[in-house]
């Protein structure tokens, strides 16, 4: 047996005697020979835990953590403050336990009332959960909920829209029978909104991104008014630092609010793990995914705090859910609710007017170089979106050996001739960064 097999061979034979049977073989009869792998794994020999953490370390080094980075769509180069680390990695909140006994977790319970509260205030909700695992996935989990709370399966759900959460959105629908309809994007890269439905076709959710994966800003009140026109859920998934500029979802008019908590708290992490966001009116609160915390008394009527919705646990009969989600990301969300605190209201709207600041000085250093052209016209935030001279992949490519992460390559459905680029600037990047990066840019495209 190999090492990492907890069960002895004398617990496999009392195990086999038991269920009479001799051999292990015998026991996986039951599986087709087709799906059952011949020869074992192959596998390399073990190693010490000393090589094995020599060979961790020089596949980790390979990793470029030394480029400059102007690479968004989606996961952001933000500053973390050091109080975020220096709160959120106390031992209390170091815990993947579930907090069934609040008895002996009111400290993360309170915690995660708190980001609660902060979420509910940074969309312009009432209500907000305890987070869920990330952006795709709160996606998924609104219009799970508007399907339920409407009873139709139509979603229009915008080209606009991250393309790796409207595929999740998609894989999910394939097994719930969701009928998902894609709403393109026009010339100016914004939704272009159907005037009507056709009979029958009436959405059960209207979903858009604000920014959307363009960086362009979307007209959210006119989803939402479409949305209300056809009696369905209005569903934002909207960019957190945003709030510091734009009118947050719910002052629009939208039912629910959802997104990617990443850019607070938690470092680009090679991809994860981060922090999806859920915000809903409060009727919506029977359905709302998740766990929800909220605040009540002890028995000697002190201020205490316990889950009070676990949706598919013990709260909620399983055949009336409309999720089966029943956890949340406690560490990341504590992270994300200490660096939004120590912002506050000032600190957020600084934050989000240096990244439109950045983001405009580097836009119009880049149009600058000959044969560099906007893909799409109007305002950004934070992101933008540019064809280049040459194929993005091969530009980004280039860019590495100088030192510069120089975007994300988009997919071919924003740009058929694979030349358009996703760049983002955070509050990170300097003038004279971007000055770099633009003179660099310029030179690799030639």
């Amino acid at each position: 047996m190999t090492g990492f097999v907890p069960h002895t061979d004398t617990d496999i034979e009392g195990m086999l005697a038991d269920l009479g049977l001799g051999s292990v073989d015998e026991l996986f009869a039951v599986v087709p020979a087709a799906l059952r792998l011949a020869g074992g794994l192959d596998l390399p020999a073990g190693r010490s835990e000393a090589d094995t953490l020599e060979h961790l370390g020089a596949l980790a080094g390979r990793n470029r953590a030394d480029l400059v980075c102007f690479a968004g769509a989606g996961a952001y180069d933000h500053d973390i403050p050091a109080v975020v680390r220096h709160l959120a990695l106390r031992s209390e909140f170091v815990t993947a336990y579930t907090p069934y006994q609040p008895e002996v977790a009111q400290g993360v319970l309170q915690a995660l009332f708190e980001y609660q509260t902060l979420l509910a205030r940074l969309t312009g909700m009432e209500v907000a959960n305890a987070s869920l695992y990330d952006g795709a996935t709160a996606t998924v989990e609104a219009v799970n909920l508007a399907v339920a709370a409407i009873g139709r399966p139509s979603v229009w759900l915008s080209q606009g829209v991250h393309p790796s959460w409207r595929a999740v959105v998609h894989t999910f629908a394939a097994g719930t029978g969701h009928d998902v309809v894609e709403v393109p994007l026009g010339p100016a890269g914004v939704t272009a909104w159907p005037a009507g439905v056709g009979e029958g076709s009436a959405p059960a959710a209207v979903v858009v991104q604000q920014p959307n994966h363009l960086g362009r800003l979307e007209d959210v009140g006119a989803a939402v008014a479409l949305a209300r026109t056809h009696g369905a859920l209005s569903v934002v998934a909207a960019d957190p630092v945003s709030a510091g500029l734009l009118r947050t979802p719910g002052e629009l008019g939208a039912d629910i609010a959802v997104g990617e908590g990443q850019p607070f708290g938690t470092a680009l992490s090679f991809g994860g793990p981060y922090l999806g966001l859920f915000a809903s009116r409060l009727e919506h609160v029977r359905r709302l995914p998740g766990r929800l915390v909220g605040e009540t008394v002890d028995v000697d009527g002190r201020r205490a705090y316990v889950t009070t919705l676990r949706t598919r646990e013990q709260d909620i009969r399983r055949e009336k859910a409309s999720s089966n989600v029943c956890t949340n990301q406690t560490l990341i969300a504590v992270a994300f609710a200490v660096h939004l605190a120590w912002l506050g209201t000032t600190g957020l709207r600084e934050l989000a007017l240096r990244c439109a600041r950045g983001t405009r000085y580097a836009r119009e250093a880049l149009l600058a170089i000959d044969g560099v052209e906007p893909l799409g016209d109007g305002p950004v935030l934070r992101e933008f979106a540019v064809r280049t001279p040459v194929p993005a992949a091969t530009l980004v490519e280039r860019m590495v050996e100088e030192g510069f992460l120089a975007g994300v390559p988009l997919e071919p459905e924003y740009d058929p001739d694979g030349r358009g680029l996703l760049v983002a600037v955070t509050e990170r990047r300097t003038a004279a960064e971007i000055d770099r990066y633009a003179a660099t840019f310029e030179k690799v495209v030639r």
